[in-house]
């Protein structure tokens, strides 16, 4: 007999489950109708359990736990902090490395057409750069009272040569009472050191006086150019000599006096002294200088004797200068083979002057590295007999290479 729901009779002959039982037990119930539910819950229980149990294990697998986050990086305190690098701000007009200095100075009556006494004098030489001076020679500088560590010493190398004749070139047997024929070739080295405002200049040459010093030759070649007469009396010249000679001058530099337009004034002061075999002196003397941009320069360079002047100079404000100047020396001659002659042999001689003075006046120009001077030359008389002062122009030239 089936009843409405199409079940068995004897399944509604069971008595009722009470309202505690679980809802495992009712579905194993549903599901096997016809099986002792005594074995079938508990092994439906466990199972369902397992399956529930397994259900979010296997979500988990699947699916990868979310990533945390990672916590930000603390920064660091202000003081701590690194500042971003800037780009170095490079000068408008940086200054150039230091170099050394080659000048060239030729002194010649020719500039106002004479052709007497002091008639020529060359000399090339070459200072060397800051800091390019050997240490030992540093070492001994400084044991001198002139230098110390702290000045920028340079070493500078030097060639000449100097020539005199008599007033007239054209006799070739001169009077005895006028200026005795001769040359002098040299080569010199010494030290050259800036100290503040101060310039010291000690130079040591050696060379030949007479026929060795190649005067004669090197006048005749300078006329020959130039359409000149040659001199007539080098077979009068003084001997061959031997020379040894040193050279001490020290200039002081004046503040400049500053005036509108880029215009200044300054004044630099000298003494000095010469002993050896050609020249024994004691000199002393100025120069003032005006100009625009003025360069740290301490006058144009000379050949000796005669105001100082160097070759070191440096470059004016803006790349270009340029500067009157004038100046006088004095000096106070105790020997001069020129005018006395030859030291251990006979020779001719005249009576010399033994206070002897310069004037000079010129112009100075500076472009970048080259400095270009001209500078005019007055020279008292000196030797007795002498019938007029002379005067000669001296052109420079100094680069920086």
């Amino acid at each position: 007999m089936v009843t409405k729901r199409g079940l068995p009779r004897s399944c509604h002959n069971r008595p009722a489950r009470g309202a505690g039982q679980s809802a495992f037990s009712r579905f194993a119930e549903l599901l096997f109708p016809m099986t002792d539910h005594r074995f079938i819950l508990p092994l439906a229980a466990a199972f369902a359990g397992l399956a529930l149990g397994a259900a979010p294990l296997s979500l988990q697998a699947q699916t990868p736990p979310p990533a945390q986050a990672e916590p930000a990086p603390i920064p660091p305190p202000p003081s701590a902090q690194q500042a971003p690098e800037l780009p170095a701000v490079q000068p408008e007009n940086p200054k150039p490395p230091e170099t050394g200095i080659f000048s060239l100075v030729v002194e010649n009556d020719l500039f106002y057409d004479t052709d007497r006494r002091y008639t020529s004098g060359v000399r090339a030489s070459y200072m060397t750069a800051k800091g390019d001076e050997p240490d030992w020679l540093r070492a001994a500088a400084v044991e001198l009272p002139m230098f110390n560590w702290h000045s920028d010493i340079r070493v500078e190398y030097a060639l000449g040569q100097s020539m005199f004749t008599a007033t007239d070139k054209l006799q070739r047997n001169p009077p005895q009472g006028d200026r005795p024929y001769a040359g002098w070739l040299y080569g010199s080295v010494g030290l050259v050191a800036r100290t503040n405002n101060i310039l010291d200049q000690m130079l040591v040459s050696i060379g030949m006086v007479g026929p060795a010093s190649g005067a004669h030759e090197s006048q005749d070649f300078i006329h020959s150019i130039v359409n000149s007469p040659e001199a007539q009396g080098w077979d009068t010249q003084l001997k061959n000599e031997p020379t040894l000679q040193l050279t001490y001058q020290r200039s002081w530099q004046s503040p400049e006096f500053r005036l509108p337009a880029g215009f200044g004034i300054d004044a630099t002061p000298h003494m000095g002294a010469a002993l050896g075999n050609v020249y024994t002196y004691a000199n002393t003397g100025a120069m003032l200088r005006f100009g625009q941009n003025l360069p740290v320069d301490f006058g144009p360079p000379r050949v000796q004797p005669s105001l100082p002047g160097s070759g070191y100079f440096e470059r004016a404000p803006g790349g270009f200068g340029w500067y009157l100047f004038g100046g006088v020396d004095g000096r106070a001659v105790a020997h001069n083979i020129f005018l006395d002659g030859n030291t251990f042999k006979s020779s001719r001689s005249v009576e010399k002057e033994n206070f002897v003075g310069d004037a000079q006046f010129g112009l100075a120009v500076v472009i970048e590295g080259v400095r270009l001077a001209y500078t005019h030359v007055l020279r008292t008389r000196e030797y007795e007999g002498q019938d007029a002062s002379d005067q000669f122009g001296a052109f420079s030239v100094s680069l920086k290479f």
